[in-house]
């Protein structure tokens, strides 16, 4: 009997019967679709999944970050424009670096012209600045439309220091080195405000995180009242990693927190090389900082105070280094 004849629609890869009803052995594949069988691994997370909403979340997520840190480095890199008629004045008291006074037009020739402006027309002359006089539209351009009273002070981006410098400067001193490190304080009249101490009590330098906090700005400048032209401020990409180098180099990292664990009068190791690393406000000392302290010391305070302001408590934990450095040794 011949072999069944191929219908229509039949395919040849079906299975064929011996004449007992029973089918023989299909043809298979030879291997060739052995890949397609083969599973493809855990399901990727919707985050890398490509065209994903949750990807595409993501994606627009991290371009936001980026460009909020281009725009912050830019902010960095360029001039600063102080505004107002008292901060200026201060400003040029305090002679912090900078490149030009503006004055909206016809501020310096009308009868009965604010005095502040007076003063700082004599102070900027005194010291050879530039006086450029603007428009009022023009400087509220200028000024972003913030409250400015016809009046700026241009204020050059701040030259920091590496924190190894502030070793160095200790080095040739003769003193025992004293740095102050801040770690993410972002109220720039605090970073003034410890500047200001740190000079005070003879210490080597001040040192602020690259991010995550505020840098010296034209606030900050005049708060220090003028310390800051006279002591560096280093700016550290790793705070931690300052640190570590800081101990490497002989110096004790003491910390300064509301629950320490030596009352400030106690420690007698401020005699030595250190580093003094107060916290952020609020938020006090970052978990990773703290790891790195050598010890941490707290200020007593009375039990309705919940806390000092950080530029007060380094100005305290500044004096006591002072004094222990002053006293005779035994």
């Amino acid at each position: 009997m011949g072999a069944e004849p191929l219908m229509a629609g039949n395919s040849q890869r079906r299975g064929r019967s011996d004449g007992a009803g029973k089918k023989t052995a299909t043809a298979g594949t030879g291997g060739k679709n052995r890949r397609s069988l083969a599973g493809r691994g855990a399901t990727p997370p919707a985050e890398a999944r490509t065209g994903h909403p949750a990807q595409r979340r993501a994606a627009a997520e991290a371009r936001q970050r980026a460009d909020r840190a281009r725009a912050r480095q830019r902010s960095e890199e360029q001039p600063e424009l102080l505004l107002g008629r008292n901060p200026v004045v201060e400003a040029l008291r305090a002679r912090i670096p900078a490149t030009a006074l503006y004055v909206v037009t016809g501020d310096t020739t009308r009868p009965g012209a604010d005095e502040r402006i007076t003063e700082a027309l004599g102070l900027a002359a005194d010291r050879g600045l530039p006086l450029l006089e603007v428009g009022k539209g023009e400087f509220d351009r200028m000024s972003q439309g913030a409250l400015h009273q016809g009046i700026g002070l241009q204020v050059p981006p701040y030259d920091y220091a590496h924190p190894d410098d502030l070793l160095a400067i200790a080095q040739d001193s003769g003193r025992a080195p004293l740095i102050v490190a801040m770690d993410g304080v972002t109220d720039p009249r605090n970073l003034g405000a410890v500047v200001r101490s740190a000079a005070a009590f003879d210490a080597h330098g001040v040192v602020v995180p690259q991010r995550r906090a505020v840098g010296m700005t034209a606030s900050a400048w005049r708060t220090s009242a003028g310390a800051a032209a006279r002591l560096r401020v280093a700016r550290a990409v790793n705070l931690p990693r300052a640190l570590t180098a800081y101990q490497d180099a002989g110096l004790q990292t003491v910390g300064l927190a509301g629950d320490g664990d030596v009352d400030l009068h106690e420690y007698d190791g401020f005699a030595d090389p250190v580093a003094l690393v107060v916290g952020a406000e609020g938020t006090g000392l970052s978990r990773l900082v703290r790891e790195k302290c050598d010890v941490v010391v707290r200020i007593p305070i009375g039990r309705d105070t919940e806390s000092l302001n950080v530029s007060v408590a380094a100005g305290i934990a500044l004096y006591q280094v002072a004094m222990l450095r002053s006293a005779p040794r035994p």
